[in-house]
Order: structure tokens, then C-alpha cells, then sequence
């Protein structure tokens, strides 16, 4: 039987006394108080607040979670290879006073390499990650339109969009405080502005041919371009 710690015992005993409310899908909430309520239901596994209003996701069927779990495969190795860079799954992203997300995958550069973004004391992402990873299948236009939006104003320097039911994957750079998209070579091949190295061999993924988008990834890491970037982040680190 799992541990469960006294305080989440306590926040969890707080909602059914009725002492904090539940998350409602469309309630305006302040952060402050979304994040009240969402940490007194240690059940809930995915709420976002989007422009001040809450959504709460639905169950995750295979087929939105085997098309994300082939994009954390790719950026996990893109990580594993980068010293100086992070990655997270689901995690709580602060990108300002009405928007706090769960991308699907953020990659971002270590604060103390230069990135723009910081981990809070809660252990949130505080700011905009460098790049932010979206798969969408039932939440497709909220991440077409109102998240793109919030991650452009907020300064999310890279947004891969990848839309599974249309066999659709756009990646954005910010220039000039607008996305503009990556084009992909004649391969169908795209390398992040960010991230020297990140290649996406965008037919493979949508064919779920992992392994080729894995060896794409590879020849971009092993480029000098990626080891001059590996090695700039790593003597950051070192001070």
C-alpha cells in the first residue's frame, strides 16, 4: 500500500469537509487560488489555468499517450547528450499571473547556464522554458490558438505542436515577439534555432518509426554544432 504524507492526507481532507473548493472546469480563478485548490486534490492528475480559466483534463487514452511517449523518448536523449539543459514531463509551468500549465514536455537550459527560466522552491517551472512540447489530440484548438498565443507573449522561444488526429506537426520560433514556423529541409528534417543539434525527422515521427527519428537525433548531436553548445553550457555550469 502506498505512503500518503499527513499533508496531502490534510489538503485531501479538506476538500471533502468542504472547506476548499473543488477545481471546476471553467471557474475564474486567480493562481493563487487555483493552486490553493489543486493541491488540496492530490488526485487530480492534470488541471491548467488558461488566460485565468481552469481546465481539467480528461483520461489520457493511447492515442494521445503513445505519441507523447515518443517525444519524451527524443528529448530525453537530446538531454542525456546535453549537459546544462533539463526536461520535464507534465510539470507545472508559471508563465504568468493567469496561465499556469502541464506541457506535455518542456526542454529548457539550467539557470545557472544562462536559461530564462528558473525552478521554483515548490519545484515548479517559474517563466517561460526555452522550448515547450505539445501533443494534441482532444485539447487541439486550445493548443492551436489560445496556448500558442500565451506561449508567444510569454517569450516560449520554441512551441512543437504536434496535432495526431491531422497528421500534423508546426514548429514555431519567436522573432520579433512572433511565431514564425521552421521549415523543414527537403528530408522533412528540422533543427531547433535554440537547441543546436535537436533534429526531428518530422515523417518519422508520424509514422511512429521511433528508431529513425532517434537516429536523426543522433547525427545532430554528434555535429560540431552540438559540441560547442554542450561544451558553452557545461563551463557555465562549472562557473
Amino acid at each position: 500500500m502506498a505512503v500518503i504524507d499527513q499533508p496531502v492526507r490534510q489538503r485531501a481532507a479538506e476538500v471533502a469537509n468542504g472547506r476548499v473548493p473543488l477545481l471546476i472546469n471553467g471557474d475564474r480563478l486567480t493562481r493563487a487560488e487555483f493552486e490553493r485548490r489543486y493541491e488540496a486534490m492530490p488526485n487530480l492528475k492534470l488541471a491548467e489555468l488558461i488566460e485565468g480559466v481552469v481546465y481539467v483534463g480528461s483520461p489520457v487514452s493511447v492515442i494521445h499517450g503513445q505519441p507523447h511517449g515518443c517525444v519524451i523518448g527524443w528529448i530525453a536523449a537530446y538531454r542525456a547528450a546535453t549537459p546544462g539543459t533539463q526536461f520535464a514531463d507534465n510539470t507545472t509551468a508559471r508563465l504568468d499571473p493567469d496561465n499556469e500549465y502541464q506541457p506535455d514536455v518542456v526542454l529548457r537550459i539550467d539557470e545557472r547556464a544562462g536559461g530564462q527560466s528558473h525552478l521554483s522552491e515548490e519545484g515548479y517551472v517559474d517563466g517561460p522554458p526555452e522550448l515547450v512540447d505539445e501533443v494534441a489530440v482532444s485539447s487541439a484548438s486550445i493548443d492551436r490558438h489560445t496556448k500558442l498565443n500565451v506561449y508567444r507573449r510569454t517569450g516560449v522561444r520554441e512551441y512543437v505542436l504536434w496535432q495526431v488526429l491531422d497528421k500534423r506537426l508546426d514548429w514555431f520560433e519567436l522573432r520579433d515577439e512572433l511565431y514564425a514556423p521552421i521549415e523543414p529541409d527537403a528530408h522533412g528534417v528540422i533543427e531547433s534555432r535554440i537547441f543546436p543539434g535537436l533534429r526531428l525527422n518530422i515523417p518519422a515521427l508520424l509514422d511512429d518509426n521511433l528508431a529513425t527519428v532517434l537516429a536523426e537525433l543522433q547525427r545532430g548531436v554528434a555535429s560540431p554544432e552540438h559540441k560547442q553548445f554542450a561544451e558553452t553550457l557545461a563551463a557555465r555550469l562549472r562557473g
